[in-house]
């Protein structure tokens, strides 16, 4: 357990926590430590799903800037890949994961948003990547998570500008999955992944791996790779009572095996 994240589990649910008050900047302590709970969450056999949630005031508001100010190209050169790469702990956990977002998701929050797989929104949330404004670019996955989320020309607008953007919006850009009230966020976040607690594990983390790494291949390349994954499953437990209790027209019992 972290200073400022935390991995709590409760009935199969992972919820990575974030708390720095009072905007759960990201400092390079909070980058390492959401890695550490990211690497947690993905080995952890009770985790069958994941919730990354900054609390009810704010979801993350970004990069810790004052620690900007003094950093050389030299220092830079040596601390982007491990800055990247505390994000990329997330988007790689094998198995699904929501953004709980209330407040503010920006810069960084807003990439550590875009490394889950789902994102759902409060109705008075903002999201954006304002780096621009500070004569930088996103640094963590947002020039590339996003534009594979959005597309190319709306994830330039965002960028290019450094504007923020609100939760209708966000929804109707796609870069949102879910709008509700702030006092409900959380609670959609659970029912959003509560069904994949009881799923087939395996099959939920081929499906995963599928779609992420089958985005930077050509179509051969994906086809074969999702071949590979779909006979691969038929070595699993869940497999063999998936397809029983559909002959048997019943409700499968996964085990995660």
């Amino acid at each position: 357990m972290g200073e400022f994240v935390r991995l709590e589990t409760a009935d199969g649910i992972g919820v990575i926590r974030l708390e720095r008050p009072p905007m759960n900047a990201l400092n390079t302590q909070v980058q390492e430590e959401l890695r550490a709970a990211a690497a947690e969450a993905a080995g952890s056999a009770e985790v069958r799903a994941v919730i990354v949630w900054g609390g009810e005031k704010v979801f993350a508001a970004g990069a810790d800037i004052t620690e900007f100010t003094t950093v050389t190209y030299q220092d830079m050169v040596g601390r982007a890949a491990a800055l990247s790469g505390a994000f990329d702990a997330v988007a790689r956990i094998p198995k699904p994961v929501v953004a709980a977002i209330t407040g503010w998701a920006l810069g960084g929050g807003c990439e550590l948003a875009l490394a889950c797989d789902w994102r759902v929104v409060a109705e008075d949330a903002r999201l954006g990547q304002p780096e621009i404004k500070l004569g930088i670019i996103p640094g963590a996955g947002g020039t590339q998570r996003l534009a594979r989320l959005i597309g190319p020309a709306k994830a330039k607008d965002l960028i290019f500008s450094g504007r923020m953007v609100d939760a209708e919006e966000a929804l109707r850009i796609g870069l949102a999955d879910r709008v509700v009230p702030a006092d409900r966020v959380y609670a959609t976040a659970v029912e959003l992944v509560r069904p994949y607690v009881t799923g087939p594990a395996l099959a939920l983390r081929a499906a995963k791996q599928a779609i992420d790494a089958g985005l930077s291949m050509d179509l051969p390349a994906g086809l074969a790779l999702e071949s590979h994954l779909f006979a691969g499953l038929f070595a699993t437990d869940d497999r063999v009572e998936g397809t029983t209790a559909f002959v048997e027209k019943r409700k499968p019992g996964f085990t995660g095996n």
